[in-house]
């Protein structure tokens, strides 16, 4: 039987020998810094790229879960007779037929593949059904009989807390609290006592779904040499591969995971969502390929959410508007299962003080687990939750002491050398100041009394503005490892082995920008092999804004060792040419005193196949400062070394009839190093922009006593291009030495300050803030009267 990899070699639009090209429109070198095409654009808006979704391999069967309609229940039988008997049935799985842990979830490694002794959230997998077609699997699942005890539960952090409540993970010594840390500067709680003034907040954030276009999806068979192999929608293929080996009992070197390009993520998938029970249907298959395709309806009951929590902020300043002291306490829901709870809430913990200077602070953190559908890793991890405190609270304040909100941040932004409110030393690039200043001087901001006062009739306008700042990467403790591997075929191109998913960000355009440009070569002689743990090295996930930040570093030091080996052989095989007289071109290696030509495929062909493959490893460097925080605190990644900040601005007015939101205008000012690909960077920022508009006035995911009641997209509404205006996004040009090229990530930067950004903007419209998000008609009606 045809492997499922075969499909699945080098990626681009496949020509009449199966080998992938790409459509770049540049038949030249392409500089880094300059505009490029995105390499997987003409496969994508063709139809022709292929997705995890879009494999159907011969013989195919198909996977489903039966699911818990409980929050909370003990598992007293399980009665798979009747689903035995529909035909078309090839198995009926229990957690009792897994062989291995059955646990999946870093670092905790506490969510069952299939829930063995109870379910701990509606929407709990409990059987596996593997069946001929979807008709079949449907009336075999509805057959499946499950009976349970029903336990109390807990529906949120406070509840869970309480001296009583019930555990969810009977074997935790702390109960139901996941983590908890604390990071501390100076004296926060006496600072306050020295302060002129002094505002507070609490606010709630809610629950955001990723909303990806392909949800949760895969392929797996094993094959004839007892290697279970998976084509699946993942961001993280090589540490899936260990966790299935785990959970299910595989030796690891049996586990292959490939990673074509995905119809997004955003976070939701950094990790396992469906590779446990395709993996595990596979080994009940009779050797036939399985698939999962979640529906939207299912998707949004299983998968993982923006953590929702609250925040507590306190800010004080003395009369000059200093910032003086700082406290804060945010607490967050993780549901049922730990995920990345414990990174989140670091994550959010470690941006507590946003870009400013603080004399004194104290950040306490929680993530708590509760019987809700399980929280995981978005877009953001846990900052924009904290930042949507903070930027309030800073605006609050700067009206107490009668400044410019705008001019108040700009006195306390950070600069190169400062020691942040959380005690790090601001040692890398860091250019908020400049992101403000050209905020200050927009006709947007200097204008902005003049463009409230024009508001028409029932209509409320306000100018609002926030500042971000997010870490990259993993942080001391948890190493940020990128392996290349680069290879110049006997044709003369170059085929990348990229080790890192691309979910839509565009790092595989990035990979052939970047050694195009250390190789001089156009970027239609390359191809790329998407991430395949049996044909790529690891280099760890694609998340935390790291992936062209780590991997590029280590292709730039693959490609500069390839380059070396070609003009090696050049100067070998033409003993006359002195080395320091060749280069590389676009297709071949120029002797300049003559001019003359040395085709690359030539040369290929000389050399030995060892010698034509080039792999080299870079580890992204930490900050070494010793703070006083706990193990734990810093192992989940405080503090971090480099940093993007940025400065939004944005004009909304408001219906005072309705209550709805419209943003009029909105600019984004980002420090993100040195720009690679101005067309993908603007794609980044504005795509980041419109899923915190989304998750400010729209995005209202809720969860009633354990249960999801948004269903599907009918009820959750997402932004679309007719919601939301022209975004400008303007880069500030630094160089971050540690980064390729002189780059930061610029993933996640561009939602961190979107929704107190908004906000603030409504905030000074109706003259009442709105503290619970998102910031719906109902509850801005709500304000209004109250404004009254």
């Amino acid at each position: 039987m045809k492997k499922l990899h075969d499909a699945h070699g080098a990626t681009g639009i496949p020509d009449e020998k199966g080998e992938g090209h790409f459509h770049t429109k540049s038949d030249l070198p392409v500089p880094v810094g300059s505009d490029l095409f995105r390499a997987d654009a003409y496969g994508k808006v063709t139809g022709r790229e292929r997705y995890a979704a879009d494999e159907y391999p011969a013989g195919l069967v198909y996977a489903g879960v039966v699911r818990s309609p409980h929050p909370h229940a003990r598992i007293l039988a399980i009665d798979t007779t009747g689903a035995l008997a529909c035909p078309g049935v090839i198995a009926v799985l229990t957690g009792g037929d897994i062989r291995g842990t059955n646990r999946t979830g870093l670092p905790e490694m506490d969510q069952p593949v299939l829930a063995d002794t109870k379910v701990r959230f509606t929407g709990d997998p409990v059987v596996l059904v593997v069946a001929e077609d979807r008709e079949l699997l449907r009336q075999a699942m509805a057959a499946v009989k499950v009976t349970y005890e029903p336990l109390p539960a807990v529906f949120d952090p406070d509840s869970a807390l309480a001296k009583g409540a019930p555990v969810l993970h009977e074997n935790r010594k702390e109960g139901n609290l996941l983590f908890s840390g604390v990071i501390a500067k100076g004296d926060a709680d006496f600072a306050f006592s020295e302060c002129a003034a002094v505002r507070e907040g609490i606010f709630s954030l809610p629950r955001q779904e990723h909303a990806y276009l392909e949800t949760e999806t895969g392929v797996a068979k094993v094959d004839g040499d007892g290697v279970l192999e998976m084509i699946v929608s993942t961001q993280s293929p090589f540490r899936d591969s260990r966790e299935i080996a785990a959970a299910l009992g595989i030796p690891p070197e049996k586990v292959r995971v490939i990673a074509p390009y995905l119809g997004g993520a955003f976070g939701g998938k950094d990790g396992i969502t469906v590779q446990g029970h395709l993996g595990l249907a596979a080994l009940h298959s009779g050797g036939r390929p399985v698939k999962i395709w979640n529906s939207r309806e299912e998707s949004f009951v299983s998968s993982t959410k923006r953590h929702p929590g609250r925040v507590s902020l306190k800010l004080g300043c003395t009369k000059d508007g200093t910032l003086h002291a700082l406290s804060c306490r945010l607490i967050f829901d993780t549901g049922a299962y730990a995920g990345l709870g414990g990174p989140v809430a670091v994550y959010g913990m470690g941006h507590a003080a946003g870009v400013y200077r603080v004399a004194h602070s104290r950040v306490e953190g929680m993530n708590v687990y509760t019987n809700n559908p399980p929280s995981g890793a978005f877009r953001g991890f846990g900052i924009p939750q904290v930042i949507a405190a903070l930027e309030q609270v800073v605006d609050m304040l700067a009206e107490s002491i009668g400044m410019d909100p705008l001019e108040f941040r700009l006195k306390n932004a950070i600069r190169v050398g400062d020691e942040t409110g959380l005690g790090i030393r601001m040692s890398n690039s860091a250019d908020i100041v400049t992101c403000l200043e050209k905020a200050r001087d927009h006709p947007l901001w200097t204008g902005r009394d003049e463009w409230i006062r024009q508001a028409p009739d029932y209509k409320r306008r306000g100018v609002g503005i926030a500042t971000g700042v997010l870490g990259i990467g993993y942080g001391p403790v948890i190493p940020d490892i990128a392996s290349a591997k680069l290879e110049l075929l006997t044709d003369g191109r170059f085929r990348i082995y990229a080790g890192v998913a691309d979910m839509g960000q565009g790092n595989n355009s990035a990979n052939i920008h970047i050694a195009g440009d250390v190789l001089c070569q156009s970027p239609d002689r390359f191809e790329l092999v998407q991430p395949d743990t049996f044909r790529c090295l690891n280099s760890s996930s694609s998340a935390a804004s790291r992936t062209t930040y780590s991997y590029g570093n280590a292709l730039i030091l693959a490609a500069g060792v390839l380059k070396e080996r070609i003009l090696d052989k050049v100067a070998q095989l033409h003993p006359l040419f002195r080395r320091e007289n060749l280069i590389l071109v676009p297709g071949a290696v120029r002797h300049t005193p003559d001019g003359s030509d040395i085709a690359l495929h030539t040369i290929a062909e000389a050399m030995q196949e060892a010698d034509r493959v080039a792999t080299a490893t870079w580890t992204a460097p930490v900050n070494r400062q010793q703070l006083a925080v706990a193990p734990d605190v810093k192992m989940y990644g405080f503090p971090h070394l480099a940093y993007t900040f940025t400065t939004h601005l944005t004009r909304v007015e408001i219906d005072e009839i309705t209550g709805a939101v419209a943003v009029d205008a909105y600019l984004a000012w980002t420090d993100a190093g040195r720009i690679m690909n101005p067309h993908v960077y603007e794609q980044q920022i504005q795509g980041g922009v419109i899923q915190g508009m989304g998750y400010a006035l729209w995005e209202d995911f809720r969860v009633t006593e354990g249960a999801v009641v948004t269903k599907n997209l009918s009820t959750y509404i997402l932004p679309t291009s007719m919601d939301v205006p022209d975004i400008l996004s303007v880069p500030v040009e630094t160089y971050e030495e540690s980064g390729p090229f002189g780059m930061k990530g610029v993933g996640e930067i561009g939602i961190v300050a979107a929704l107190p950004c908004i906000a603030n903007a409504v905030a000074g419209a109706i003259g009442f803030r709105v503290c619970d998000a998102p910031l719906t008609p109902e509850r801005i009606l709500t304000a209004l009267r109250r404004a009254a």
